[in-house]
């Protein structure tokens, strides 16, 4: 049977439209909470309302919850171009391919790191959900560089904490299109989603704080390289800094990349790499770095704009 949930609307969400306040509300994805909507298991003050209705704090709000999910399965599948560059029996570290997401999720059915490094016979921490067990940070599945796991409950929790509380110095480089003015400095915008889409993120006054420090490495006539350290974490915050400021990621078609580049580049993704990590060891706070190089492709769209 399907649990419901009754409750006053909070002022918090007031003015929200449904899907986003009931998801903020109960913690759910926005898109669970459209499909609610859309099968008609949400009503305010007893009449039925769409996804899109605004929402009045005080107002009744009762909610019907999705059947509980199946627990996500980890795969063990060999993943070709996975490294392992450095563990011990506190950490693991990897260079995550393309194609590669960091644990499996709903409507996922690709390769995981989590799925690879089981293949290849390495224990990680059982500390959180249990398909992202070991998991400390992620990063996109189109995103392609260095990526850290925990083994041991100790590094677990001492990871989580130093990546929350931004003491793990975390490298990207980006190819953005054109060039920056200034060629370094700092972009402090907040991220929420967007508001035409699920799936994407755009600068919002009520998203949440995010800042992105960047400096020009080298400077092609149409892009430029830049070395990029966040401060804060959000989903595709580099994608969406430098698309607000007209400068996509080269081959970043969802966030407005001219698509005639991307071709003469031989784009099929963002270029952006995550470089490198540098932390504490949870075992001995030693400052430890780790670093992986470009791949192919995006070591190839360089030579190409190299060779003019």
């Amino acid at each position: 049977m399907r649990e419901s949930r009754s409750m006053p609307v909070p002022d918090g969400v007031d003015g929200m439209r449904l899907d986003a306040g009931v998801a903020r509300i109960l913690g759910l994805s926005r898109t669970v909470a459209a499909t609610l909507a859309d099968a008609g298991d949400i009503s305010v003050d007893g009449v039925t309302v769409g996804k899109s209705h605004k929402l009045k704090g005080g107002s009744w709000l009762d909610v019907t919850l999705p059947e509980p999910a199946e627990p996500l399965r980890v795969e063990p599948t060999p993943v070709e171009g996975f490294e392992v560059i450095y563990h011990d029996s506190d950490i693991i570290v990897v260079d995550k391919p393309i194609g590669v997401a960091a644990h499996p999720s709903q409507g996922w059915t690709g390769p995981t790191v989590v799925g690879a490094l089981d293949a290849a016979g390495f224990r990680i921490s059982t500390s959180g959900a249990a398909e992202r067990q070991g998991i400390v940070s992620r990063l996109d599945v189109g995103t392609s560089g260095v990526m850290v796991l925990a083994v041991s409950e100790n590094a677990y929790t001492l990871l989580k904490r130093a990546f929350r509380d931004r003491e793990v110095d975390k490298v990207y480089h980006a190819l953005v299109q054109g060039h920056l003015d200034p060629p370094e400095g700092t972009i402090d915008a907040p991220i929420g989603r967007h508001p035409g889409s699920d799936w994407k993120f755009a600068v919002s006054a009520k998203g949440k704080p995010s800042v992105t420090h960047y400096d020009t490495l080298e400077m092609f006539a149409a892009a430029s390289l830049l070395d990029v350290h966040l401060e804060t974490g959000r989903t595709h915050q580099i994608r969406v800094h430098f698309s607000a400021l007209h400068h996509p990621c080269c081959g970043d078609l969802t966030y407005g990349a001219d698509p005639v580049l991307a071709k003469r580049l031989q784009l099929e993704r963002q270029w952006l790499h995550a470089r490198s990590l540098s932390f504490a060891h949870p075992a001995d706070g030693r400052q430890v770095t780790f670093t992986s190089e470009y791949p192919a492709d995006l070591q190839r769209a360089l030579d190409l704009l190299r060779e003019g």
